[in-house]
């Protein structure tokens, strides 16, 4: 076939593969961006839980206060389970303690979808807990996390006995020891109580440990978007004393 009979020359208007894949790409780019705009314009589950970090920790702990005075709201569980079917947007993360008697929902007045919870005894930031909290802040957009511990808590007395009597407890409690070990050694110089001494270590070594925990928390915490804070729940009066 001659140059002046080629398919191009027969059909000029017709479109080259390239053309037709370039614009496939770029169509299927428009069609992406459009899906995550609507995402981000599509109003949250509960509007109210949109707050900065300062927000989100005074409205937390006014929570602590109705719960403490016994005024706890009546809070409407059926329709917020309606309105949670397509997603969530807590307002906090709570890392506490799976003690009996600690129950975040109940200390800080909370309704369905306020709270984002992760619960091991000695309230402790492992793989897995950190993990979690950086879903809740990067994908749920939580704006603040509480790290949780208590009075008598069990687990770090545990680790404190084990410590002393260097005798590791039975079954797979040794891996509670070995995470909250540190924070008992870091405070057994301390005057005063021992287990209270240790508990509040435990609190503060968490916290850092999460403000720190590189690429995803440190860098919203940068960027004053997250506030990650601790505190010690009081069980016989159940106040919660923030720690500075």
């Amino acid at each position: 076939m001659c140059e002046k009979c080629s398919p191009d020359q027969l059909h000029p208007l017709a479109p080259s593969r390239r053309s037709v894949v370039l614009f496939a790409a770029s169509t299927l780019g428009l069609m992406l961006a459009d899906a995550a705009n609507a995402k981000d314009t599509k109003t949250p589950p509960k509007p109210q839980n949109v707050l900065s970090p300062d927000a989100a920790l005074k409205k937390l702990m006014g929570g602590n206060a109705r719960y403490v005075d016994g005024t706890s709201r009546r809070h409407d569980f059926k329709h917020e389970r309606e309105a949670l079917v397509g997603g969530q947007n807590p307002y906090a993360a709570v890392l506490s303690c799976a003690d009996s008697r600690i129950a975040p929902e109940y200390a800080f007045d909370s309704a369905r979808g306020d709270l984002f919870v992760c619960r091991v005894a000695g309230n402790f930031a492992n793989d897995d807990t950190v993990a979690s909290m950086e879903y809740t802040v990067a994908v749920l957009g939580t704006p603040m996390i509480l790290v949780l511990g208590h009075d008598n808590c069990g687990a770090v007395d545990a680790t404190i006995k084990s410590l002393k009597d260097d005798k590791p407890p039975p079954g797979h409690i040794p891996s509670l020891v070995a995470a909250i070990a540190p924070s008992v050694k870091a405070s057994a110089q301390q005057s005063g109580n021992a287990l209270d001494n240790a508990i509040r270590q435990n609190v503060i070594d968490n916290v850092a440990k999460l403000k720190s925990a590189a690429p995803i928390l440190n860098a919203a915490v940068e960027q004053n978007k997250l506030k990650v804070v601790g505190g010690i729940y009081r069980l016989a009066t159940g106040k919660v004393e923030l720690l500075s």
